[in-house]
């Protein structure tokens, strides 16, 4: 996909509409200089307003992705290379996001030793009273808990999880996520496909890889 082609194709199809660029904002509950971004080229539309933008330039989404009105010998390809794309955009996303858990983490822990070293350290070096101390560690293991808490919640919404009995790939549910016991990325889970338990791998793409002919 063509940020800039597709912004160039959306405000052809408003001129034709003869609608100006707040007359289409209006109609879709967005800001003029959120569709003055898409004409230019800065931003795609979010995917939750696609369909409202589509009906009303009067274009399908595939013909919206692609940025020109298409035939319909090529409508089908051009529906997969489109799918195709926002696959592809979506790994790229989630594996991003797992990234940032790993930092989210790794920042969690180190707050974690700090608090506790500051704590234990002003007690003991610093005369600090007794309830400094305990209030700086108790700070640490609360903000310790609020980024494990935003790191888990990447890992349930980032990939998919894959069974290792069934193969099928999933998203489960945080709870599940929350109190699965875990190796790493694997988590011990129920499938919601075959029903049984055992250690589910984090995976980014919803197919199984194909081995090439």
């Amino acid at each position: 996909m063509d940020p800039e082609k597709t912004g160039r194709f959306i405000a052809e199809r408003r001129k034709r509409k003869n609608m100006t660029q707040l007359e289409l904002a209006n109609r879709l509950h967005v800001t003029d200089r959120a569709v003055s971004k898409w004409e230019c080229g800065r931003s795609m539309p979010d995917t939750s307003i696609m369909l409202e933008l589509c009906k009303a330039l009067e274009i399908s989404v595939n013909e919206l992705l692609t940025g020109e009105e298409l035939e319909m010998e090529n409508y089908n390809t051009q529906a997969e290379q489109n799918l195709l794309n926002l696959t592809k955009q979506k790994e790229q996303s989630d594996k991003q996001l797992l990234n940032m858990e790993i930092v989210i983490g790794v920042v969690g822990v180190l707050f974690l030793i700090t608090t506790f070293a500051f704590g234990i350290g002003g007690y003991t070096y610093l005369s600090l009273p007794l309830w400094a101390m305990i209030l700086a560690m108790v700070f640490g293991v609360m903000m310790f808990l609020v980024t494990m808490f935003f790191a888990l919640i990447i890992e349930q919404k980032a990939g998919y999880y894959e069974c290792k009995e069934c193969h099928a790939r999933y998203v489960p549910s945080l709870v599940a996520v929350i109190f699965a016991p875990h190796m790493g990325r694997s988590r011990y889970m129920k499938c919601p496909h075959c029903g049984k338990r055992s250690y589910h791998k984090k995976v980014l793409s919803q197919q199984e890889e194909r081995l090439s002919d």
